[in-house]
C-alpha cells in the first residue's frame, strides 16, 4: 500500500494572511511542517497540495527549494484538490496535514497509520475526540474512501474541509478514532492567528531552533512555563462550516 502525506497550504488565511511563509527561526512555516512529517517512517513520500492561484506561486517556489513535490488545484474545494493530487501521486492511502501546524508530530503521524493499517480502517484520526493538544491532528484514509467522498459531498464546508462526509458517514465508512491517555486538548499549538505566531515561536526559540523536539516535550515545555498557554488561551477555534 503506498501511502502519501499530503501537506494543503495556501496563502490567502483569513485570520494571518501569508503565515505558512512566515520566518519561523530561519525556516518557513511551510518548511518546519514539511521536515517534521518527513520523520514520519510509514508514509512513501511527501506532496504539498496548493491552489493555481497567482498568490500561491510563492508556495511552489518553496516547495522547489524544498525538494518537495507539489500539486496545483482548486483552492476553495480542498477535497478535489486532494482527490486530484492522490490521483497524480498513485496514492493507496493518504495522510492529510495541514500546513498550520508546525508542531506536528512525526510519532503521532505514525500512530495514526498504524492504527489505520492494523484495524483496516476507511478513515482514522486522532482529531475526533480532542484529547490532543489542537495542532497536532492526524487524518489518514483510503483512496477508495476520498473517491467516495468526491463523488458524494454535496455541501460547502465538507468540500473546503476535505472529510467531513467521511465522519459524517460512520455507516459507509469504518472509522478509527485514536484518544490519548490524558486530556490535553486545552492546549492550543495550532497556528491561525497572531497570538497563536508569539507563541509557536517562543516554543521553538525555547528549543533553538530545532525542529526535531516531540510533541512530549512541547508539553513539559508548558507545564513548567504555565504562563505561555495564557498567549492564545482565548482564542476560539473557527468552526467546520466557517471555511
Amino acid at each position: 500500500m503506498k501511502i502519501v502525506a499530503i501537506i494543503q497550504a495556501r496563502m490567502g488565511s483569513t485570520r494571518l494572511h501569508g503565515k505558512v511563509l512566515k520566518n519561523l527561526c530561519g525556516q518557513t512555516v511551510l518548511a518546519r511542517v514539511v521536515n517534521r512529517t518527513r520523520r514520519a517512517q510509514l508514509a512513501a513520500e511527501i506532496v504539498v497540495a496548493t491552489s493555481v492561484l497567482p498568490a500561491d506561486d510563492d508556495i511552489l517556489r518553496e516547495c522547489d527549494r524544498l525538494a518537495v513535490p507539489c500539486f496545483r488545484g482548486d483552492e476553495g474545494d480542498v477535497l478535489d484538490r486532494y482527490y486530484h493530487a492522490a490521483q497524480q501521486f498513485a496514492a493507496d492511502a493518504v495522510v492529510r496535514i495541514t500546513s498550520d501546524c508546525p508542531l506536528i508530530d512525526p510519532e503521532l503521524i505514525d500512530a495514526t497509520v498504524r492504527a489505520f493499517l492494523d484495524e483496516m480502517a476507511d478513515y482514522a484520526t486522532n482529531s475526533l475526540t480532542i484529547t490532543y493538544p489542537r495542532g497536532l491532528d492526524v487524518e489518514v484514509f483510503t483512496a477508495d474512501a476520498l473517491a467516495c467522498a468526491w463523488q458524494q459531498a454535496k455541501q460547502t464546508y465538507q468540500r473546503t474541509h476535505v472529510t467531513p462526509y467521511l465522519y459524517e458517514h460512520p455507516e459507509q465508512f469504518k472509522i478509527e478514532s485514536l484518544t490519548c491517555e490524558e486530556s490535553f486538548g486545552h492546549f492550543r499549538w495550532t497556528l491561525d492567528t497572531q497570538e497563536d505566531w508569539e507563541l509557536i515561536e517562543i516554543i521553538y526559540n525555547r528549543f533553538s531552533g530545532r525542529d526535531d523536539f516531540r510533541w512530549r516535550e512541547v508539553l513539559a515545555l508548558m507545564k513548567s512555563e504555565p504562563e505561555l498557554t495564557d498567549l492564545n488561551s482565548h482564542v476560539q477555534q473557527k468552526a467546520i462550516t466557517e471555511g
